[in-house]
């Protein structure tokens, strides 16, 4: 129903052109300092596994990063940290390949890894709304269309405040990616993995693109709540 609303269209092209230069970015990005060997010859796996080492005798809290796991996981750039298992998975792009990219890459899913051990409160905040996504996601747009359709306006506005429980998160998920990139950052200058200027911007170019794709998420977000708004809006008066 609602791709069919002209008025959609106005408020989603614009997500869909941003969240596609983002996407092509990263990956552009990536390809680009995936091409260049580091000088410590370590592969993001190892990298990993050195900062994990490192980490968990020089840092507050750094002992709980002892039992972090570094694993291979399937697909392309689809790394992850799972605070649940305490495991590292990264892609066979990032684990195997001794390049700038796949170390930024490893050393920013490490920071969620440090993110975890030292409890931080934005983390905390994103994982407790993840059960509220899954919920929004699904029923609140069933909730407007119902609300639409049987002229309950109430029912409708109800869905919109359960919807934009993915805005809240993408909200809540940028200073948490924020500040992962921040932590691989400082780790791996600090640690020598990443050395000379030319390796430091070609970690700042992949880490600041990489963050793009959580400005272009909360930005898509935010539309689609906005066009749910004028939807719900528009019908009442």
């Amino acid at each position: 129903m609602f791709f069919l609303d002209p008025n959609y269209l106005i408020y989603m092209i614009p997500a869909l052109l941003l969240m596609s230069l983002t996407s092509w970015y990263v990956k552009s990005s990536f390809a680009k300092w995936s091409k260049v060997r580091a000088r410590s010859g370590l592969t993001g796996a190892q990298a990993a596994q050195k900062l994990i080492q490192t980490a968990a005798y020089s840092i507050e809290n750094g002992a709980a990063l002892r039992d972090v796991r570094v694993m291979g996981i399937g697909g392309s750039l689809s790394d992850n940290y799972d605070p649940r298992t305490k495991t590292l998975n990264l892609s066979p792009e990032v684990a195997d390949q001794p390049s700038v990219a796949s170390i930024a890459v490893a050393a920013h899913e490490l920071g969620h890894a440090l993110q975890d051990a030292d409890n931080y409160f934005p983390m905390r905040v994103r994982t407790f709304l993840v059960p509220a996504v899954n919920i929004g996601s699904n029923l609140g747009w069933v909730l407007i269309l119902a609300g639409l359709l049987l002229k309950i306006t109430g029912l409708a506005w109800a869905g919109v405040w359960i919807f934009s429980a993915g805005a809240l998160f993408a909200l809540a998920t940028l200073p948490v990616e924020l500040n992962a990139s921040s932590r691989a950052k400082r780790l791996l200058v600090e640690s020598g993995i990443i050395s000379g200027e030319d390796e430091q911007r070609g970690m700042n170019t992949v880490l600041n693109a990489a963050a793009l794709t959580y400005v272009a998420g909360l930005i898509t977000a935010i539309l689609q709540v906005l066009y749910y708004v004028n939807l719900v809006g528009g019908r009442r008066r």
